[in-house]
């Protein structure tokens, strides 16, 4: 399995580009983080990239991520990546044991948070975005009300990593792929 491979998959099964956009910022967050702990940047970047390639077939709790494991594994996903996917959601009751899979976990909604606040920036730009702006809109329970905050903490906790330090590796993260996230400020405010 190689990133080519990854994103057939998702191209296959995800249309919106908002979601394919999340995914693609997770992967980037993953990567950072398999460079910093010396971990496969390859296996992290694609654990990344897959983790929500079923969520548009799989819409629920009740389904996704569980639903397409069985999916992942016949096209031949290795069994670590899947594992990591399953547990990134805790209604699977997969635990999160692994670097890897608890690095999933922190990347996913705080990649979120993020991009919601580049967006209401009158930059639209991860270029000029801290963890401090982030830290400003964490506390507004309406703004991206969808995304838990408890949930952002935990994760970063138990990635061992100062949450408003790990915002600012997954923000950093996010900038060398501004670009293809549509937060590089091209659109500017007035679009």
């Amino acid at each position: 399995m190689n990133r080519n491979d990854a994103l057939r998959i998702v191209n296959e099964y995800i249309k919106s580009q908002s979601l394919v956009r999340h995914m693609l910022a997770v992967e980037a967050a993953m990567r950072f983080y398999a460079r910093k702990f010396g971990e496969d940047e390859e296996t992290w970047g694609i654990t990344g990239l897959l983790h929500d390639f079923d969520w548009e077939i799989h819409p629920t709790l009740e389904n996704h991520p569980q639903a397409g494991a069985p999916i992942l594994r016949q096209r031949g996903v290795p069994e670590e990546i899947v594992l990591a996917i399953l547990s990134h959601a805790d209604h699977t009751g997969v635990p999160r044991q692994t670097p890897m899979q608890k690095a999933l976990f922190a990347c996913d909604e705080v990649t979120g948070l993020i991009t919601a606040v580049a967006l209401v920036r009158p930059s639209r730009s991860l270029a000029d975005l801290t963890s401090r702006s982030v830290r400003k809109k964490w506390t507004d329970a309406r703004f991206a009300a969808a995304v838990s905050r408890e949930d952002i903490a935990r994760a970063a906790a138990d990635l061992n990593v100062e949450l408003w330090e790990h915002v600012d590796r997954v923000i950093l993260a996010m900038r060398g792929i501004a670009t293809e996230l549509g937060l590089d400020g091209s659109a500017g405010a007035g679009a």
